[in-house]
């Protein structure tokens, strides 16, 4: 009121200037609140794809409708997603439906790629979960759940195939009660004729809904339901629906007190009051239909207008920020033609096509240009508003997880108003969950799962080594659960990533789209070995090179130690000697020495806990230091030979999280993989904790195994724990696999 005190008394030009900018922030909010930021998750094969292929037809943005099975669907893309019937990249799509703008992102299903669905839900304001009406609640569901509780997302449930004969819509709902412990609301329940074809009969208006199949399921019929018994046992749902959603809304609660009849609510306020209790996670609306058979589509795109949230409902830490922009980097794809893009949510300001950005690691980027997103296609536009979803090409060095930003001042005066704004908190247990929220804001790096899965890659020929590492840098930004280091030991360029799928995709996409045809192989094992028994022995080489003769003689003894590498023998009768030793000879005796340390004589790992003692070292006048090196490296080599070695192991730590009843399964397979089980403890009131301790060289593809064993519901974490001796019949395997006999 001050302010439009202030301009109101400023003159003509200032009141215009505050009218123009008045009126241009309720058009934006205006605007932003026909938006609807959605993902879709689900296990694989329930149908998200076809679900999303339906919005896109039935919205108009499409002419015909894409299907799995054929390969044309507008979201499955990729090569490798149309051959394998499987999305595998999580893609944007923007279409209209009644009067409002929705963004939609088809994410994956496989729990390999489950850090795709991570990414895009920094993206949206809520989600549809699809169940397969003949499945329920699957492993790959539980997941997804919890990922979306993380971001504490409205939901809502679409029910998918319930036109087969074996959907069962009541073990859904109970699934969803007894696996996710949520509290569904009914919308719609199935009916079929003696034909089997699916209709539905909505709680809400009591009535029959039935698509017509001739046109595609464009068009549907909506009918009152004769008074029958099907009219009343849909009236004691739609009574109990009322008197559920009463307990969580005040308004809805006291127009019941005041009618004291159920009869009388209309069907605006109970779609207020569910749209309140769902945008509040107090409920999930359920409903339902078959995708595949042009059922309940349209249905489904109303309750995402209807009872999830406007972008201005959510996220109203980002208020720090004012009118300056901010806006979360989801995804980034590469494109041939257009180079890399990077997909942002808008969260405050606005976007302009040549705007210069910063991100939250001090990185300066410029926008070339801003495309609308629909999967691989792209329609070019000049700004887009706060709430939405764009494509901006042109920014090089901005990752996954970034924060951009209008300039470094605007962050840290964001900042500064953000810690302002913790002191009004409530409670201890809000400002935490605050103090959690500002690190997801202005983190640096997105928080990526470890990796569970290990191979090696290498490039056809030498002169692909460099466009390889290329492919794999720019994989790498598009998708950061992908790692890529170079073991140093074996010489091998290793990959870790979320499964053996995981690895076969990187590997099709890198020959489809960079035509580099690699090889996959096995990790090779980084074996180490030490010293059985001390040893102590003389070399002595002469030889003449070029007409100089060289000579050494040298006194070594190798011991077990795990402090210095390298250290002299001072005993009375060596010390003198070795005192008349130049320093310079003394660091070429001691570098090649370790160097032989490098290599043992087994199977070519690192000697570990292994000291060598100079007790005595002759040297000719004009011998070279690198015959001096040789000698130095052959005599340790000849002591470890006499000596014997014992190799040692690399171990791994594992946390397995897996439900009570699977523990056994679990346990036992480790067993037979050589595990020492250091506990077992419980998680929630479901699920335990394994931690244990397991070679490497046992758990190549485990983490397939372990899906398979617990049908899906374990998860794991892996890292490496040191070195571990092994048995005599252990170490001769070891040998025959470095030999490439195993």
């Amino acid at each position: 009121m001050k302010m439009l005190k202030y301009a109101w008394q400023s003159g003509p030009k200032q009141r215009n200037r505050w009218l123009w900018h008045l009126s241009n922030q309720i058009w934006k909010r205006s605007y932003s609140s026909k938006i609807r930021n959605i993902g879709i998750l689900a296990h694989i094969d329930a149908g998200k794809t076809t679900t999303t292929e339906r919005m896109l037809f039935y919205a108009g943005k499409t002419r015909a409708l894409g299907e799995v099975h054929r390969g044309n669907t507008v979201t499955d893309y990729l090569t490798q997603e149309r051959e394998r019937g499987i999305t595998i990249c999580s893609s944007a799509v923007t279409f209209p439906w009644n009067d409002h703008r929705i963004n939609l992102l088809d994410t994956p299903g496989h729990i390999d790629f489950t850090m795709e669905v991570e990414q895009s839900l920094y993206a949206v304001d809520g989600v549809v979960v699809v169940l397969d009406g003949t499945a329920g609640v699957e492993a790959q569901t539980v997941t997804v759940w919890s990922q979306a509780d993380k971001h504490k997302l409205p939901r809502l449930i679409f029910v998918n195939k319930m036109d087969r004969p074996d959907a069962d819509f009541e073990k859904c709902v109970s699934d969803l009660k007894d696996k996710l412990e949520t509290q569904p609301v009914c919308l719609q329940y199935p009916v079929k004729n003696e034909d089997g074809v699916l209709a539905i009969n909505d709680v809400i208006t009591l009535e029959r809904l039935s698509w017509q199949q001739k046109d595609l399921g464009r068009s549907y019929r909506n009918v009152k339901l004769e008074p029958s018994d099907d009219l009343r046992v849909l009236q004691e749902k739609r009574n109990e629906l009322i008197d559920q959603l009463s307990g969580l809304d005040d308004e809805l609660a006291d127009v019941v007190i005041s009618t004291e009849s159920f009869d009388n609510v209309d069907n605006a306020l109970i779609e207020r009051a569910l749209r309140r209790a769902t945008t509040q996670q107090k409920v999930v609306p359920v409903l339902l239909g078959s995708a595949y058979k042009n059922v309940g589509i349209q249905r489904l795109m109303d309750a995402v207008n209807a009872y999830l949230p406007a972008p201005e409902e959510r996220n109203q830490i980002y208020d720090c920020f004012g009118t300056e922009v901010a806006g979360k980097v989801f995804k980034i794809v590469h494109d041939k033609q257009r180079g890399p893009l990077t997909l942002v949510r808008i969260l405050r300001g606005e976007i302009k096509r040549g705007m210069r950005l910063i991100s939250a690691r001090g990185q300066a980027e410029v926008v070339s240009k801003l495309y609308e997103p629909l999967a691989d296609e792209y329609r070019e536009v000049g700004a887009v508003q706060s709430g939405d979803v764009v494509i901006c090409a042109g920014l090089k060095s901005t990752v996954t997880g970034d924060l951009l930003t209008s300039s470094q001042s605007a962050l840290k005066n964001a900042q500064k108003r953000y810690k302002q704004s913790l002191g009004d908190t409530a409670s201890k247990a809000e400002e935490d969950d605050e103090l959690d929220e500002s690190a997801e804001l202005f983190a640096i790096d997105p928080q990526i799962p470890d990796a569970v899965y290990f191979c090696s890659i290498e490039p056809p020929n030498v002169s692909s080594q460099t466009a390889m590492e290329q492919a794999l840098k720019q994989l790498q930004r598009e998708d950061p659960s992908l790692r890529v280091s170079y073991d140093s030991v074996t010489g091998q360029t290793v990959l870790g990533g979320m499964g053996e799928l995981h690895m076969d995709i990187i590997k099709s996409r890198i020959l489809s789209e960079y035509k580099i045809d690699v090889d996959l192989g096995p990790l090779q094992i980084a074996y180490k070995e030490t010293i059985e028994a001390p040893a102590l022995t003389t070399l002595s080489v002469e030889k003449e090179i070029a007409g100089s003769k060289q000579s050494v003689s040298v006194t070594l003894e190798v011991v077990k130690n795990q402090a210095e590498l390298f250290s002299l023998d001072k005993s009375p009768e060596n010390l003198p000697n070795l005192n008349t030793l130049r320093p310079r000879i003394l660091q070429v005796l001691r570098k090649g020495s370790i160097s032989a340390l490098e290599r043992g004589p087994r199977v070519g790992g690192q000697v570990v806990e292994t000291q060598i003692r100079l007790h005595n070292a002759t040297i000719g006048r004009g011998t070279a230091d690198s015959f001096v090196m040789a000698t130095a490296a052959q005599c340790v080599q000849k002591l470890l030979s006499t000596s014997g070695t014992r190799l040692l192991e690399p171990i791994m730590a594992l946390q397995i999280v897996a439900p009570s009843e699977r523990i056994s399964g679990i346990i036992a397979d480790l067993s037979r993989r050589r595990a020492h089980i250091n506990d077992v403890l419980p998680k929630g009131e479901r699920n335990k904790i394994i931690l244990v301790n397991a070679p490497l060289a046992e758990l190549s593809g485990y983490s397939s195994a372990l899906r398979t064993i617990s049908s899906g519901t374990a998860s794991m974490t892996m890292q490496p724990c040191g070195f571990s001796s092994m048995n005599s019949v252990d170490e001769s395997l070891a040998e025959r696999r470095a030999q490439g006999l195993e």
